[in-house]
């Protein structure tokens, strides 16, 4: 499940486990905040008492997006061209 909120300055999407056939350890929501200048992702660890936060640029994002899809390798996006 996931929620999704737009506020003044970013975007909040909300990540809830809900677990997958009765899976008795679920994760802590994940929290995605997208600004205009960057995206965070936090997650609450139990283990230090802590929010852990990741900071992403957009490109770093689309790079995490196109990877989920490929092979073992390197690789290098190239920018497109807008049309118009």
């Amino acid at each position: 499940m996931f929620t999704i909120e737009h506020e003044f300055d970013a975007t909040l999407i909300t990540l809830v486990d809900e677990g997958e056939g009765g899976e008795d350890w679920l994760q802590e929501d994940v929290t995605i905040n997208a600004f205009e200048d960057c995206v965070t992702v936090e997650q609450y660890d139990e283990h230090t008492d802590t929010v852990m936060k990741v900071v992403f640029s957009h490109a770093q994002l689309r790079e995490l997006a196109a990877a989920l899809d490929l092979p073992e390798g390197v690789y290098r996006l190239r920018a497109q061209k807008a049309e118009g």
